[in-house]
Formats: C-alpha cells, sequence, structure tokens
C-alpha cells in the first residue's frame, strides 16, 4: 500500500492554482515548513507572505485580500487556527462570507509527538457551528489536492483540513470531486460505515472484516462536513439497520454528532461513535495512537457488531 502526506497534496494544489490564476495567494504563521506551503514561495515569492506567529492578524489580513478581489489561502496548524484566531475566522471571514480559504495541518491524534497542544481533535466542531462556513475533510493525498481546487473555484470561506503524517493512498476515493457530494465505496443491506477524512482507509478494511462474517455493509465517504450530504445518510438510515460513523477527530461536534443529528430528524436508527473519546491526547508515534485511541478497522467492527446483534 502506497503512503502520501495529505498536506503534500494541498501544497501540490496551490502552486497548480497559483499557475493558472494570479489572484491566488497563500500566507502562512511562520510554520511554512511543516504545512509545505514553503513550496509555494520558492514558485511565486512575490505572493506569499509569512505573517510571523500571528494567527489572528493572518486571518485578518487574508480578510482584506479577499475584500481586494484576491483568493487568500491562509495556511497554520489547525488548533492555531480555531483556537487562537477563531474570533477573526467568524467575525472577520465567516460573518461577511468572504471569499477566504483557511488550509490548515497538523489535524488530528496522528499530529502524534507534539503532543496535546498541538492535536486538533476539536476543530471540526469549531469550524462547522459557523455559518457560512465550508468544511472540508480530505481522505488521501490526490483528494486533498482536488479538494483545494475544489475550494478555490466556488466563492465564500472554506476550512481544508489536512495531517501531517503520511496515510494510506485509497484510489476508491478519487475522480470527481464534489463539495457536499457523498462517495458511495461499497453497496450494502445490512450496516452502513460512514467515514471521514484519514479513516475512509480504516472503514474499508471494517467492511471487509464485517464482510466475511457474513455482513452486506455499505460505506459512505463523506469528505465534506458541512454542507453535509443529507439524502445518503437519510437513504442509508432507510435501507440498513443502522450506521457507524468513523473520524480522527472528538466524538464530540464532529461527523457523528452531525449525521446522528440528521438521522435522529429524519428516519431515527443506531448511530454509534468512532473517534476520539472526550479526552485529550498525548505525545507517541501516530500509528501507536491511532491504536490507543481506538481509531482501527476493529473498532469500527465492533461497533457495527453491537447494532447487528
Amino acid at each position: 500500500m502506497e503512503y502520501k502526506q495529505t498536506r503534500q497534496g494541498y501544497a501540490d494544489a496551490l502552486i497548480e492554482l497559483g499557475k493558472k490564476n494570479e489572484k491566488v495567494l497563500v500566507l502562512d504563521a511562520d510554520v511554512a515548513k511543516a504545512t509545505l506551503t514553503e513550496q509555494f514561495e520558492a514558485v511565486f515569492p512575490d505572493r506569499f507572505f509569512n505573517c510571523g506567529v500571528q494567527e489572528q492578524n493572518m486571518l485578518s489580513a487574508a480578510a482584506g485580500l479577499a475584500l481586494e478581489g484576491f483568493i487568500p489561502f491562509a495556511s497554520t496548524f489547525g488548533v492555531f487556527a480555531t483556537c487562537r484566531a477563531g474570533d477573526q475566522m467568524r467575525s472577520s471571514i465567516a460573518y461577511p462570507k468572504l471569499n477566504v480559504k483557511i488550509g490548515v495541518t497538523h489535524c488530528g491524534i496522528t499530529t502524534g509527538g507534539d503532543g496535546a497542544s498541538h492535536q486538533s481533535n476539536e476543530d471540526i466542531g469549531m469550524a462547522r457551528t459557523l455559518p457560512n462556513m465550508t468544511v472540508i475533510v480530505p481522505g488521501d493525498y490526490e483528494e486533498s489536492r482536488l479538494a483545494t481546487h475544489a475550494a478555490a473555484t466556488m466563492h465564500g470561506p472554506v476550512y481544508l483540513r489536512f495531517g501531517r503524517d503520511k496515510y494510506p493512498v485509497v484510489p476508491e476515493i478519487h475522480g470527481d470531486f464534489e463539495i457536499g457530494k457523498a462517495k458511495l465505496l461499497r453497496e450494502g443491506s445490512d450496516i452502513t460505515i460512514v467515514t471521514t477524512g484519514i479513516m475512509v482507509s480504516e472503514g474499508l478494511k471494517a467492511a471487509d472484516l464485517l464482510e466475511k462474517k457474513g455482513y452486506s455493509t455499505r460505506v459512505l465517504h463523506m469528505h465534506t462536513i458541512k454542507p453535509l450530504d443529507e439524502s445518503a445518510i437519510i437513504r442509508a438510515a432507510q435501507e440498513t439497520k443502522g450506521i457507524v460513523t468513523a473520524e480522527e477527530h472528538s466524538i464530540l461536534a464532529g461527523l457523528g454528532e452531525a449525521v446522528a443529528g440528521i438521522v435522529s430528524e429524519n428516519h431515527p436508527c443506531p448511530v454509534h461513535r468512532v473517534g476520539v473519546m472526550d479526552t485529550f491526547g498525548e505525545s507517541g508515534q501516530s500509528q501507536e495512537l491511532m491504536d490507543l485511541y481506538g481509531l482501527r478497522a476493529k473498532d469500527i467492527v465492533e461497533k457495527a457488531i453491537k447494532i447487528l446483534e
């Protein structure tokens, strides 16, 4: 299996966009080596702005550039964009519905050795509750590249979430990318697995394990958390016995609660959530942390079996 960084897909797409459109600009908060936006700077030095360790000012500057007709991509770590610059994201970008793209890396528990201070397991919840904000969580390198292109095409604020580590390349999620449209990866009539981000590979593994146990398993990949593909979720609730969600994020306020809300209002069925529990992370190797916090195929299978049996 091939492994690649989702943040590299972001960086490659920025360069591709920069070659096509001179209005594309990139801002960074002194972490360009980590976000990989230094690669954009190397090609377009006059269209790259290092704002220093001033995330609030970076988002405010991005808002001003958007008002002048540019397409700014403001880049930093997820925890800094949401927790440190949350006011500017809300009041300066989401409220006036400005055309700012917030590209964040080092998200989720797989940020690894940097520990709880840098592991943004709450950022999807913070971003998706903001009116006008589109929230996209790609599953691998190629989908990250496609998502960045899609974000540049639409008008309005977008929160793009990427990781730090190398993650499995998942060919099933490549191809057309439509914001707000889920990807049906497997048909199934017994149970539905709904994934977002890098959990798509674990979701597909879980489906294989469930198939071996005799269960017909549907797999939906939700690269867009907001707007969520409600019709795909409602069909899953109607046509299968229950849903298991899987996300590299807190089970609070992320994919799981978004899915549960739609199901409860339209066609109630059991919804079990796989994700980081209501806890902070700790330092460690990314794969060790995936095991420790229950973000594996076996954990998805366990939740599915509880519904099925």
